[in-house]
């Protein structure tokens, strides 16, 4: 029998004071975003919450844990793999289901990198991913959402009646080490302000999400600033049409309740995840299961 190595000689790291684990911005430090008042922090998921649950529980494993433990432990990675892209879009407010997603599972194709080393994909192809996303978000409402108005929607990416014009888009890059192919992306929206806030302008914000599915989180965030349009008058409308106003508004709402839900869900795995950690290598009488000769 190999000699059993007790649990002090592992590092123990407390649960309330890993960085790396916050999923909420301190309850002081929200507000309601406004036209007037974006919000400082747009997310509040760290970017690397998904790596550091795949570490605790490897950590567990390694440590040695009981089949039922190893079983909860498959089942957090299997949610984890199956469920990432909700986890880290839907806890913003990103709705993530099929009918609302803008790009899925987008191939990053040779062509879209700069072909100087480090060749990486060229900035301006995630303009580009925004705006066919944004294409087919505003398409999408029309087709599964707002039938009755189908062809108002399909309109507003055009210049034929009441459309959408670019204002103006921001990005920020999210990766120290720029994204490649080959890769795959899904790109989300949502709306940064409540519609009730602004029924009486012609413009509206988006937030988008671009994720790389290589590395598992955001590969570029865009904040989108956009107006209504109509061309027959060649003048910005003078508020968000009725149609338009009544989506945004139900789209807000779903927003609300998808941060609240895949939030929970998040808080969920990571209690599922302490309990693992407390009932294996974090408790005073643990030691390591080093197998046996």
């Amino acid at each position: 029998m190999l000699p059993r190595t007790v649990r002090g000689q592992l590092p123990r790291i407390p649960f309330a004071s890993n960085r790396f684990l916050s999923t909420t911005v301190p309850v002081q430090n929200v507000h309601q975003a406004t036209p007037d008042r974006p919000l400082a922090r747009p997310h509040t998921i760290d970017p690397r919450w998904l790596t550091m649950m795949k570490r605790r529980i490897g950590r567990c494993m390694m440590f040695g844990l009981k089949p039922a433990q190893i079983d909860e432990g498959g089942k957090i990675l299997h949610q984890l793999a199956r469920d990432w892209r909700e986890l880290v879009a839907g806890s913003e407010g990103f709705l993530t289901d099929e009918k609302r997603r803008s790009l899925y599972r987008h191939n990053v194709v040779w062509g879209e990198m700069d072909v100087m080393p480090p060749g990486h994909v060229n900035n301006v192809t995630y303009v580009r991913y925004a705006e066919s996303a944004r294409v087919n978000w505003t398409r999408n409402i029309g087709l599964h959402f707002d039938p009755a108005h189908h062809k108002e929607w399909l309109s507003m990416v055009s210049s034929r009646g009441v459309g959408l014009i670019l204002r103006s888009i921001k990005i920020d890059y999210k990766f120290v080490g720029p994204m490649k192919s080959p890769d795959k992306i899904t790109v989300y929206q949502k709306l940064v302000h409540d519609p009730s806030s602004s029924l009486s302008q012609s413009a509206f914000q988006l937030q988008v999400m671009i994720l790389s599915e290589a590395k598992q989180r955001p590969a570029a965030r865009c904040h989108e600033d956009i107006v209504i349009y109509d061309y027959k008058k060649n003048q910005k409308t003078p508020a968000l049409p009725p149609f338009v106003y009544e989506q945004f508004k139900a789209i807000w709402e779903l927003q609300e309740k998808a941060k609240k839900d895949w939030q929970q869900r998040i808080l969920d795995i990571e209690s599922r995840v302490r309990t693992l950690e407390v009932e294996s290598w974090d408790r005073p009488d643990a030691v390591e299961n080093t197998g046996s000769s």
